[in-house]
C-alpha cells in the first residue's frame, strides 16, 4: 500500500508514490534520482552520508520516513545557491577535506545548515560533525574546510593532485570540484534505467535466491522490494566484549609481545556494481581504493553473472551489514620482540603471510612468522600498510623497551628527530612520528608527523593523505575493534558506531611536515605513515600509562577510555 507524498524539492514541487515506511533517502536516490545523497548505512542513520536539510535543519534522510517531509522543502547540494555550492566545494578542495568523497555530500550539506546557523568554532563544527564518519581524512581537513582556515591556491595543479592520490591509494582518483558534492563516479551512482537490483541474502533470510560468485542474491525489481523480500533488518551492536583473535606468546627476557583483535575497514562506500548482459561491469572502486578493502569484492563478478543469467542489466548493491559481514578484516596477529645484541628478534603467527617490509635499520630485524589459524571473518592482506605496520611497531616496541638511542641504528631518519621511523619496501617512501600524552592524566596530545615521498606532486593531497593515515593508526591501537563470536566466528557488532573509529572531538591535532626528498614521486607514503604513528602511540602509551598494552585496541588505557566518551 502507497500513499501520495507532496513536498518541494530543491525548489521544484513533486509528488511520489511511497509506502508510510519508506525513507526519504530511497525516495531521493531511487525515485527522483539525486545521487549526491549517498547510503553508506541506511537504515542505521549513522554515518550521515545521506544528510540534507528539511525546511533548512539538517536532517539523516535514511531514518527520516517520506511522509514526514509532506509539504514541506528539502534541499540536497543540488539546490544550494550557486554561490554557496561553489565556496563550499572549493573550500573542501582547497584544504583536502575530500579523498574518495562518498561522505562528503552529507558534511557539505551539514556546513551549510552551521553556517545558516551562525555557529562557527572548533566546538560547534565537532558536535556538528558527530553525525557523520570520514574515514579518509582524519577530521582536521574538514575542519579546515568548515571553518574556511584553506587557504585557496588559484595556481594549484589539480591534475598533479590527482597524481598524488593516485599513488596513495593505488587505484584511479580523482581531485576536483565534483567530488566533494558527490561526482565521484561511485558505481550505484548511474546504474541503467531498469536495472534488477541483487542484494546479498542476510543470515537466516528464507526468501527464494540464486548463486553468484560464491553467494546467495535475493532478485527484484527494486532495491527497497529486494530488501523487502529478503526480510533485511537494521544491524546491531552487540554487548560482547572485544577479544585477541590469537593468544598471545610466552613473553622473552626484557621483550615484548602484541595480539590484535578483528578491526572492520570502515570504508563509506558500500560495494556495489551494475553489468549489462555480455559487458563490463561497474568498478567497484569509484574514487578511491577502499584502503585494500575491496581488492578482491564480488559485486562485480556477481553483476556481470546475473546479468547474463537474466538478460538484462543487474545492479548489485551491498549494504552496511553486508559490508562488515561478508568483507575482509586486516589480518589480525599474535608475535613477539626482542633486541638481542645488534638483532631484533620477531616471532610472530598471522593467518596470512606477513611480507618482508622494513628497509629503515642498520641493525638486523629476524622476523620469522608461521600461519595460524583463527576463527573469524575473512582477511586481506591489501589493506593500508600490512606488513609493514606490525612489524615496525613490533621492532620500535622491542627497541624502546631496551631504551635504545634510535640515532644510532636508524639508517634514515626523517628530519632527525622522531621517535619512530620506517621505509615503505619496494617504494622507498619514509615517515616518522611522535605521539605525546600527558602522564598525569592520559589526555592524547599532538601527533607530529614528517614524511619523505620523492616529489611531492601536490602539498594538499600528501598532507590530507598523511592525517587520515594518522587517525586510523591512531583508532588501530587505541579505541578500534569489532566483536566476533569465538564459536562461530561470525561478525557481532554490525553498526558504524560499534567500529570505534575516532571522532572529530577525539581526534588530537595532527601537524605534518613534508620534508624535502630529491627523486621521482614516490607511492604509499600513507603507509608509511600508519605505521610510525602506530609505533609511536604504542611507546607513548607504554611511558604514560606505566605498562605497555599487549592487546589492541588498548580499551583498557586511561588514554583510550577519555577518547571513547
Amino acid at each position: 500500500m502507497s500513499d501520495r507524498v507532496e513536498f518541494l524539492c530543491n525548489g521544484a514541487a513533486v509528488s511520489v508514490d511511497a509506502a508510510p515506511d519508506v525513507s526519504l533517502l530511497s525516495v531521493l536516490r531511487e525515485q527522483l534520482g539525486l545521487t549526491s545523497v549517498k547510503d553508506g548505512c541506511a537504515p542505521q542513520g549513522q554515518c550521515g552520508c545521506c544528510t540534507v536539510l528539511v525546511d533548512g535543519a539538517a536532517r539523516v534522510a535514511c531514518v527520516t520516513p517520506v511522509a514526514r517531509v509532506a509539504n514541506r522543502e528539502v534541499t540536497t547540494v543540488e539546490g544550494l545557491p550557486d554561490a554557496e555550492r561553489d565556496a563550499l566545494s572549493n573550500a573542501f578542495v582547497d584544504a583536502g577535506g575530500s579523498q574518495c568523497g562518498f561522505c562528503t555530500p552529507g558534511i557539505v550539506m551539514r556546513a551549510a545548515a552551521l553556517r545558516a546557523s551562525g555557529k562557527q568554532g572548533t566546538r560547534a563544527i565537532d558536535q556538528a560533525l558527530a553525525a557523520h564518519l570520514c574515514r579518509c581524512t582524519g577530521w582536521q581537513t574538514i575542519r579546515e574546510a568548515m571553518t574556511g582556515d584553506a587557504p585557496h591556491d588559484p595556481a594549484r595543479d589539480l591534475g598533479a593532485a590527482t597524481r598524488r592520490a593516485e599513488l596513495e591509494g593505488g587505484v584511479a582518483q580523482d581531485v576536483g570540484v565534483a567530488v566533494p558534492l558527490g561526482g565521484g563516479g561511485f558505481a550505484d551512482d548511474a546504474p541503467p534505467e531498469g536495472s534488477l537490483v541483487a542484494i546479498p541474502l542476510p543470515p537466516g533470510s528464507e526468501a527464494d535466491s540464486v548463486e553468484a560468485s560464491g553467494l546467495s542474491w535475493v532478485v527484484d525489481d527494486t532495491l527497497d522490494g529486494a530488501r523487502r523480500r529478503a526480510g533485511k533488518v537494521q544491524g546491531r551492536r552487540t554487548s560482547a566484549g572485544l577479544r585477541a583473535a590469537l593468544p598471545l606468546p610466552e613473553l622473552p627476557p626484557r621483550g615484548i609481545r602484541l595480539a590484535t583483535s578483528w578491526t572492520e575497514p570502515a570504508y563509506l562506500e558500500p560495494d556495489a556494481s551494475w553489468c549489462l548482459p555480455g559487458g563490463e561491469p561497474a568498478s567497484p572502486l569509484g574514487n578511491g581504493g577502499a584502503f585494500g578493502g575491496k581488492a578482491h569484492t564480488p559485486a562485480g563478478a556477481a553483476a556481470r553473472e546475473l546479468a547474463d543469467r537474466y538478460g538484462r542489466a543487474v545492479r548489485v548493491v551491498f549494504s552496511r551489514e553486508d559490508v562488515v559481514r561478508i568483507g575482509p578484516k586486516r589480518p589480525v596477529f599474535a608475535a613477539s620482540a626482542v633486541l638481542d645484541g645488534d638483532t631484533v628478534r620477531l616471532r610472530g603467527a598471522c593467518p596470512v603471510s606477513v611480507p618482508s617490509a622494513l628497509a629503515a635499520y642498520a641493525l638486523d630485524v629476524d622476523a620469522r612468522w608461521e600461519i595460524a589459524e583463527a576463527d573469524g571473518p575473512a582477511v586481506s592482506a591489501d589493506f593500508r600498510g600490512f606488513g609493514l605496520a606490525e612489524q615496525a611497531l613490533l621492532v620500535e616496541g622491542a627497541l624502546d623497551e631496551a631504551e635504545v638511542d634510535r640515532g644510532a641504528i636508524v639508517k634514515e631518519q626523517c628530519a632527525g628527530v622522531l621517535l619512530a621511523t620506517c621505509a615503505l619496501a619496494g617504494t622507498g617512501a619514509r615517515a616518522g612520528a611522535r605521539v605525546s600524552i600527558d602522564a598525569a592524566d592520559g589526555a592524547l596530545g599532538p601527533v607530529d608527523i614528517r614524511v619523505a615521498a620523492g616529489d611531492v606532486l601536490d602539498e594538499v593531497t600528501l598532507r590530507s593523505y598523511a592525517i587520515g593515515a594518522a587517525h586510523m593508526a591512531l583508532g588501530w591501537v587505541l579505541t578500534e575493534g569489532i566483536a566476533v563470536d569465538p564459536e562461530t566466528g561470525e561478525v557481532q557488532d554490525l553498526t558504524i558506531r560499534s567500529f570505534g573509529v575516532l571522532r572529530p572531538r577525539a581526534t588530537p591535532p595532527i601537524r605534518v611536515q613534508i620534508v624535502a626528498d630529491d627523486g621521482p614521486p614516490l607511492a604509499r607514503s600513507s603507509d608509511a605513515v600508519f605505521a610510525a604513528v602506530a609505533a609511536a602511540t604504542w611507546n607513548a602509551l607504554a611511558d604514560a600509562e606505566g605498562s605497555r598494552p599487549e592487546t589492541f585496541p588498548a580499551h583498557w588505557t586511561r588514554t583510550a577510555r577519555m577518547l571513547r566518551r
